[in-house]
Parts: structure tokens; C-alpha cells; sequence
């Protein structure tokens, strides 16, 4: 007994410096983010599982009818350590059908981030929002458990293509010339908004015929409606999922400097005014008449 105890403490410490070791030279051969990952990630699974045979190998030794015992062994495990066993699980799950992959941005049980790493009980990721406005990060990390992909829905906005669909209400007064308005936004998208090569756009047929998916126009637009204090002028367009907030700051940006040259178009906001009809309304709608006219 005292044998075994030491050999496998022997077993223990050489492997794990073994893989301090190796991390350090992975550190300092200055591979890509991507690839050190990988392999900072195959180090510490082969240590596991050299670890477990090693150490198994010695305790396990002269045991006979082997498979019994694992068997035992196993279905104890699954029935004292379910919560591990589900997230394992999941960890195959996500290796199989990649509903989530690294540097994805997910929201998943209410939660949204960026994926940065994905081990075999929980995945973490870079959490935004919050009390950050927009889509910045918090700077918290977030680990999640791996069951949770079987039991609750995720929203992947990266996956296939980083771009989303994002709008911006752009409300202008009613006495604004609203059409010069919309012109001036237009103009200003049609210059902002990204383009897309004929293999982006070949590529995106594809997936819509994979997934079912309806693409209609990728190209921006400005939608015209009516709210409750002036003229809405919405802009429609695509933009990358990690640009989000600058685009919008871009965008605004010009819609500013656009707007402040022009002596025809205000912004509107919540004011309280006086509509006098018999002097300010239409003739046709009980407003002052025409000169001449009684």
C-alpha cells in the first residue's frame, strides 16, 4: 500500500511539472492567440489523462474481471456525481454540433459575452452589458456549465456571420424638411455602411438555403414614420457585432455635423406647444382664410 501511495505521488508531481513546463514553452514560442490556446488546452487534457492510466495502472493492478469493476465503478460515478455527468454531456455536445465556438458572442439564461474559453464542465465567457451601456465589456468573466446548452436557448451573433441588423431612430420636428432629411441620411449610410465582396454574398446564399433563411436587401435603409413629437427617420443597416457602439458613434457623428449646415431641418425632443387652429390651421380645416376671402 505505502508502494503504491508513492508511486503515485511520484506520478503526480512529474506530470503536472511536466505541464508547467511545456505551457512555458508554449508561452515563449509566440504562437497565435488561436493556436497557443489549442495547444495550452491538449498539454493539460493528455497530463489528465496520462495521470488517471498511470495512477489507475498502479491501484488497479492484479485486480481481476476488470470489467466489472469499471462497470460498478462507472455507474457509481453517474449516479454520485450527475451535475459533472450532464456537463460532460453538454462539453461533447458542443464539440459535436459547435453551437458555440471560441470568440463567439453568445446570450445564453440572460447572460451575453464573448466565448473564451470552452472545458469539459463549464464554458466561460467575457460578459457586456449589464451596467455598461451598449455592447462593452464589463471586464467580468462569467463561467457557465455545459448543461445548460441542452436546457435553455442560445443566441449566437457571430456564428457563420459577424454582422447584425442595427437601427437608429433619428427624429426630426415637423416643420423640418423632412424628405431633404431623409436624403441627407441616406447619403450618409450608403457611405458608412460596409460592403460586402461577391464571395461574402455568395456565401451568405448558401447559408440562407442551409439554414432556411429569408435574405432579402443587404444594403442599408431609411424607413419614414410618425411618433409622437415629429417626423422618425430610421436607419437600417448591418454592422459587425464587435463595432456596434462605433458605428453608431460614427454615425451619429455625421448626422450631427450634417444636420447643423442645414437652416430647414431641426431635432426634435419633448416640448409642450400651443396650436392655435384659426390662425395656424388650413383653410379647409377651420384655419384662416385665404386674403380676399370672407
Amino acid at each position: 500500500m505505502l508502494g503504491k501511495i508513492v508511486a503515485s505521488l511520484i506520478i503526480i508531481v512529474v506530470l503536472l511539472l511536466a505541464r508547467k513546463a511545456l505551457n512555458k514553452l508554449i508561452v515563449k514560442s509566440d504562437l497565435a492567440r488561436s493556436n497557443a490556446y489549442f495547444w495550452h488546452k491538449l498539454v493539460g487534457y493528455s497530463v489528465t489523462v496520462l495521470m488517471a492510466l498511470a495512477v489507475g495502472g498502479i491501484w488497479l493492478y492484479g485486480v481481476s474481471n476488470l470489467a466489472t469493476f469499471f462497470g460498478l465503478l462507472v455507474a457509481g460515478l453517474i449516479v454520485a456525481l450527475q451535475e459533472p455527468v450532464v456537463n460532460l454531456a453538454g462539453w461533447l455536445f458542443i464539440l459535436a454540433r459547435h453551437p458555440i465556438a471560441l470568440g463567439d458572442r453568445i446570450e445564453i439564461d440572460g447572460i451575453r459575452g464573448d466565448v473564451i474559453d470552452i472545458g469539459p464542465l463549464f464554458f466561460s465567457i467575457m460578459e457586456i452589458g449589464q451596467w455598461v451601456d451598449a455592447d462593452q465589456s464589463t471586464g467580468r468573466i462569467i463561467h457557465i456549465p455545459n448543461k445548460l446548452v441542452f436546457s435553455n436557448p442560445i443566441a449566437n451573433y457571430t456564428q457563420q456571420f459577424p454582422y447584425i441588423w442595427d437601427e437608429m431612430p433619428v427624429i426630426i420636428t415637423f416643420e423640418s424638411n423632412w424628405e431633404k432629411a431623409k436624403g441627407i441620411l441616406e447619403q450618409l449610410i450608403d457611405e458608412m455602411a460596409p460592403t460586402f465582396t461577391e464571395r461574402e454574398e455568395r456565401y451568405l446564399r448558401e447559408l440562407a438555403t442551409r439554414y432556411y433563411i429569408r435574405l432579402d436587401k443587404l444594403t442599408p435603409i431609411v424607413y419614414t414614420s410618425v411618433s409622437d413629437s415629429g417626423v422618425m427617420l430610421t436607419i437600417r443597416y448591418l454592422t459587425q457585432v464587435q463595432r456596434r457602439r462605433n458605428m453608431e458613434r460614427e454615425i451619429w457623428e455625421a448626422v450631427l455635423h450634417a444636420f447643423a449646415r442645414e437652416d430647414d431641418i431641426d431635432f426634435a425632443y419633448n416640448t409642450q406647444r400651443v396650436f392655435y387652429n384659426p390662425r395656424e390651421g388650413k383653410p379647409g380645416a377651420g384655419g384662416p382664410k385665404p386674403r380676399g376671402e370672407r
